[in-house]
């Protein structure tokens, strides 16, 4: 993987997400609540939440809020959230993925389809494309972080699989089991990384036209809002040109 970074396409919603702090936020704690539900309040010796709550900090979210949302998780409150995966088809022949937490799946499965449904797309079956993608684990590092040279031994010496450095930064992928060991030892060697997190990787992917990217990104927009989902993966790859055009 060189060059043009596809994957950026895949995260570029992000920009607008930060834009609704308080919906972050909120889909933040709920990610640090579970985690921390599901091992032990410790981020130190919980892996999935010492992801949770760095991925908390890399957004600026507030420390107050940040033990707020593991205390939570200890407090006995009757909110039980479970993980759940949505799968469907956008324009263009595109395949979505969605990552959602919800304490009511008739709930979220009815919005997450009316999403689909009213911005050219369709809900699948689990499984219908997954298998398309490779889970894998995703780093983030922005490109001031360090040379690409750098980077890259930095990466191979943590046991990295794969490393993209363009402009925008440096995305770095690993073993999904391997995310929490290689994200640390990248900690130490080139600080906090922006993003860390389990991600879907598409195996192909898809070009974007101007019509099929904006209503792709409606639909993407859609799911965004929706304060159960936590993320959304897809296989499209819309142009630096396209992107401009539609945003513009």
């Amino acid at each position: 993987m060189a060059g043009h970074s596809k994957f950026k396409n895949i995260m570029h919603r992000k920009g607008a997400q930060d834009k609704k702090r308080s919906n972050l936020f909120s889909k933040l704690s709920r990610e640090i609540t579970v985690a921390a539900k599901m091992g032990t309040p410790d981020p130190e010796m919980n892996p999935r939440l010492r992801l949770a709550v760095n991925n908390a900090k890399a957004q600026s979210m507030p420390k107050d809020n940040i033990q707020r949302a593991i205390d939570k998780a200890s407090g006995g409150d009757d909110e039980n959230y479970e993980e759940v995966r949505y799968e469907g088809y956008g324009p263009g022949g595109s395949a979505i993925i969605v990552e959602a937490l919800t304490d009511n799946r008739n709930r979220t499965a009815t919005a997450v389809r009316t999403a689909f449904s009213k911005n050219g797309g369709n809900l699948g079956t689990e499984g219908s494309v997954a298998h398309g993608f490779e889970r894998l684990g995703f780093i983030l590092y922005p490109a001031e972080a360090g040379s690409e040279n750098k980077v890259l031994e930095a990466a191979m010496e943590a046991g990295a699989e794969d490393i993209t450095s363009t402009e925008d930064g440096h995305e770095i992928w690993t073993a999904a089991e391997d995310l929490h060991q290689v994200a640390s030892d990248l900690e130490k060697a080139l600080g906090e990384a922006e993003t860390v997190k389990l991600a879907w990787k598409p195996n192909l992917t898809v070009d974007m036209d101007e019509k099929n990217a904006a209503t792709l990104l409606k639909l993407i927009d859609a799911l965004d809002d929706d304060d159960d989902v936590q993320t959304v993966w897809g296989n499209y790859d819309i142009s630096d040109e396209v992107m401009e055009k539609v945003e513009g």
